[in-house]
């Protein structure tokens, strides 16, 4: 199979996300608020950093549930800066933590979110958006990036056989 550059190497764990879960439509809102919050993560740092620390991440956030992650305190924080499993950079954990309590005040319904986010097809304009719903740590490359790795834009390079195959969804 041909691939995106950065999924053709010997890294089995990358060529799995990148032939089961790159660039295919989530189906919850958790989903999305994981990606979002991985990609954040990602900044400054290899995608295969983040692959590799994803369940402690996911184990560290409450499964990145916005509702539980919103609860998290600054005691949480403190011990997840102790976390040698995850990305301890507190910028980050503070985003994903201050997010998670925008998130569940303008997105509460299930649902919500994907409707949101799929009615984004520039990264730019999902930034800005954010940005004036008060979210942080997160520019123009970090949301085309979660666009692309969620299915909204096409984020595959023309040379991977998944280029230009969008899976459509009702949202």
């Amino acid at each position: 199979m041909n691939r995106c550059s950065w999924a053709s190497g010997s890294d089995e764990l990358m060529r799995v996300y990148h032939d089961t879960e790159f660039g295919k439509r989530k189906n919850n809102d958790v989903e999305l608020f994981e990606k979002l919050c991985l990609e954040c993560f990602q900044a400054g740092l290899s995608w295969r950093t983040v692959l590799y620390k994803r369940e402690a991440l996911r184990h560290a956030f409450r499964g990145f549930d916005p509702g539980q992650v919103a609860l998290m305190t600054e005691q949480d924080t403190e011990r997840l800066m102790q976390n040698s499993s995850i990305i301890r950079n507190r910028r980050k954990i503070d985003a994903a933590i201050h997010n998670a309590r925008l998130h569940v005040a303008q997105f509460p319904k299930q649902g919500s979110f994907i409707a949101y986010v799929y009615g984004f097809t520039d990264g730019d304009a999902l930034c800005r958006d954010l940005k004036k719903r008060g979210y942080r740590f997160l520019g123009p490359t970090i949301c085309v990036s979660f666009l692309g790795s969620v299915g909204a834009i096409e984020g595959h390079e023309p040379c991977c056989d998944l280029y230009e195959k969008l899976e459509t969804a009702e949202i």
